[in-house]
């Protein structure tokens, strides 16, 4: 199984970026698919959710700026991130669960996005 994430960079406040997250290995259209972030000596929190059929969940930190989608014929999970503020800067890390017994859980390696003021 591997995650791959990708589109992370330096940006400056107010910018945008695209990270998407490609999926190898899993039935993709199964698992509910996430994005994460940690900043620096922070815990690691959610960004947004997509389950197989679209539903999407977002923190209210992130609400109304970051927009979640998937392809499932690619087995690609995207995030659009707008209106970038310092705090997002952080390490962003895919993530595929599969609500079953047993329950599966992927991680990809992360991606850096920094935003700049």
């Amino acid at each position: 199984v591997q995650l791959q994430a990708s589109g992370g960079g330096l940006v400056q406040a107010g910018g945008s970026l695209r990270l998407s997250c490609a999926a190898s290995g899993i039935m993709f259209s199964r698992y509910v698919m996430g994005w994460y972030r940690q900043a620096p000596g922070k815990q690691r929190e959610l960004a947004a959710t997509i389950t197989s059929e679209g539903t999407t969940t977002y923190p209210d930190s992130v609400k109304g700026r970051f927009t979640i989608s998937r392809d499932n014929a690619k087995n690609t999970v995207y995030l659009q991130m707008n209106s970038l503020k310092p705090e997002d800067t952080a390490v962003y890390y895919c993530n595929a669960v599969r609500s079953s017994n047993p329950l599966y859980e992927y991680w990809g390696q992360g991606t850096q996005v920094t935003v700049s003021s």
